[in-house]
């Protein structure tokens, strides 16, 4: 994925909100980490909303939440 790639996906990924279940309407950066961990272990769905959880995850194991909360903070 090049830069402008990354960047557009980062800033939709800090608009998402989680469009079904017990966290619907939660953004996706804002979802409990042991949902998201419960996700990575079940199999993250099919599409963007799944690789969009899937960089949540990567997101929060290594303490990188502060980037997409940086971006929030500037739309």
């Amino acid at each position: 994925m090049d830069n402008e790639k990354s960047k557009q996906f980062l800033i939709k990924l800090a608009k998402t909100k989680m469009p079904y279940g017990k966290y619907k309407d939660r953004f996706l950066i804002d979802l409990p980490e042991h949902y998201v961990v419960w996700y990575k272990t079940k199999g993250f769905p099919k599409g963007p909303i799944g690789e969009m959880l899937a960089t949540v995850y990567e997101l929060k194991v290594n303490g990188l939440e502060y980037l997409v909360r940086n971006i929030q903070k500037q739309l």
